[in-house]
């Protein structure tokens, strides 16, 4: 079986668990605790959190660690716009329709539990957004902006630098959804300008149930719980010592192999999309075909079904998915397709291929799967 759904989840590195292991077994302590066992824990997680902020060019403080990326996502929105709306009265957020569930939703319990006002700016046919468009969202009371880096379903990257430098002129905070870019992309703040970023460890080769945010420590952030006052107070809960050190790793494994994997996977890809549009008729590339992730192939086939599509893919041999995973078994059209224009019958054609790192063959026969499973579907078999 071919595996082609690594946006949804990526397997743990051997070198990850390797890491982590210890710290099951031999010093399992609990990190708050003073003594031997503990004291290991405490200075291990003290490691992996300098690490992960080396990577985000961040300081050690600045890092939360979190149970993936839903809750950093959750954590910089709710966090720092809460915390902006009791310091300066702050009641605006903005962001983009085609966000991952965990900001859209967070800015929908911001407007309904909190009063903000939230404003999506829209983004172009290739799902990009104009960093002029952000700026004319900018209002005095703006707490937040949230922009992902990079899109899970499309893979379009957007102009983050340029992004931050509108919000920086403002002085308004800009959160970085990172999950899908963490490991193809640059993620230093000094490069992008962010003020807050969110990583998930399962789309680097850690286990589910890792993630972090980077917070500069200049901003505000509202604990979203509360209890024992772990991570500086803005994270409370006994911390997974194992899962920072396994996302430590994950994340410096990643950086060191960036420059080279997403050269070449993006080499491997361009042919793959390229095969497939010369040999389905109707299919159609979404996303930008330029600024897009190296790992990510977006396809809709009018005249198909994509849940359709992907069985039939299966069958030969071929995994991958209709769009973000967070999403699936959803009847309803992509949002993220929608806002970039693309009618509700044709974004529920959709297939998307999302590759590993270590992808290092063409994908001929792939392709050719492609070209037969929409064949098969448009002739009822």
């Amino acid at each position: 079986m071919l595996y082609f759904d690594n946006a949804a989840t990526t397997p743990v590195r051997p070198e990850v668990l390797d890491a982590m292991m210890p710290y099951l077994t031999r010093w399992f302590g609990n990190a708050s605790s003073h003594h031997t066992v503990g004291e290991a824990a405490a200075e291990a997680l003290a490691d992996a959190r300098r690490r992960v902020a080396k990577v985000l060019g961040l300081r050690a403080g600045d890092i939360v660690f979190t149970s993936g990326g839903t809750e950093a996502d959750n954590l910089a929105v709710k966090g720092i716009a809460i915390a902006a709306q009791q310091h300066r009265d702050a009641g605006h957020f903005v962001t983009t329709p085609i966000e991952h569930e965990a900001i859209l939703e967070s800015g929908d319990y911001l407007h309904r539990v909190h009063g903000f006002d939230v404003t999506q700016v829209p983004v172009d046919g290739t799902g990009r957004v104009s960093p002029d468009a952000v700026a004319d969202a900018l209002r005095d009371d703006t707490a937040l902006v949230s922009v992902g880096y990079a899109n899970n379903e499309v893979g379009t990257v957007q102009d983050v630098a340029a992004i931050a430098a509108v919000t920086r002129s403002r002085g308004i905070p800009l959160h970085v959804d990172a999950v899908q870019a963490a490991g193809w992309l640059p993620l230093s703040a000094e490069e992008l300008g962010f003020d807050a970023i969110s990583i998930a460890g399962h789309k680097l080769g850690a286990p589910k149930g890792t993630g972090a945010l980077g917070v500069r420590g200049r901003i505000p952030l509202e604990p979203l719980l509360h209890g024992g006052g772990q991570e500086r107070g803005r994270r409370s809960g006994t911390e997974d010592v194992a899962g920072a050190v396994a996302l430590a790793t994950a994340l410096d494994l990643a950086e060191a192999e960036r420059a080279e994997s997403a050269a070449r996977v993006s080499a491997i890809r361009d042919a793959f999309v390229g095969r497939v549009l010369s040999t389905v008729p109707s299919a159609r590339l979404t996303g930008d075909p330029v600024h897009r992730l190296p790992g990510t192939a977006s396809f809709t086939f009018t005249g198909t079904s994509g849940e359709a599509v992907l069985l039939e893919l299966e069958r030969r041999g071929v995994v991958s998915s209709s769009g973000s995973a967070c999403a699936a078994g959803s009847d309803e059209p992509s949002h993220v397709l929608v806002a970039m224009g693309i009618p509700p019958e044709v974004a529920q054609t959709a297939v998307r291929f999302t590759f590993p790192h270590e992808l290092s063959a063409p994908l001929d026969a792939v392709a050719d799967a492609v070209a037969a499973s929409v064949a098969a579907v448009r002739s009822g078999g």
